[in-house]
């Protein structure tokens, strides 16, 4: 199981497409406060977002309570200021967390510091301060999903005329 956790998130247009990749993929988001916007029922209807329904949601008060009832076993911090590149890392685990921060500041100077370890980057040139926060969540979906051997997910399409 693949779990995408997304640190106050503020932006509702990365959080929609970012569900939408979490729908095709059979991935579980999970959303902390606080929220830069709503996500009520009719809130969504209002936006047409007909994928909401198949997304595995989860939504914390704080990061408190997502440690409670998740733990910390199979956590990567998504940052900017990782010293690893993602591809150094063994996200094939049978459950795999990665936790991405707030557009505006990313993840907490603490959260990186305690999970140092953990913390991964995507590579970029030198002058790019970081990808939109949507783009950098369905890179490193598609990259653990890789490594686990794409589990549940359809293996190939189905060509017109074939």
């Amino acid at each position: 199981m693949l779990d995408i956790v997304l640190v106050e998130p503020e932006i509702p247009h990365n959080t929609g497409a970012i569900a939408r990749t979490c729908a095709a993929t059979g991935a579980r988001l999970h959303l902390i406060k606080p929220l830069g916007f709503d996500i009520s029922d009719k809130a969504v209807k209002r936006c047409g977002l007909d994928y909401w329904p198949l997304v595995d949601l989860h939504v914390y008060e704080n990061l408190d309570a997502y440690f409670v009832e998740n733990g910390d076993a199979s956590l990567f911090l998504a940052t900017t200021k990782a010293p690893r590149a993602y591809t150094e890392v063994d996200l094939s685990g049978e459950h795999t967390a990665l936790m991405f921060g707030k557009e505006t500041a990313g993840l907490p100077q603490w959260l990186r510091e305690k999970y140092r370890e953990r913390c991964i980057r995507i590579p970029m040139i030198s002058d790019a301060r970081s990808l939109n926060l949507s783009n950098s969540v369905a890179i490193l979906t598609y990259e653990a999903l890789r490594q686990q051997g794409f589990p549940g997910l359809r293996g190939t399409g189905c060509m017109a005329g074939v």
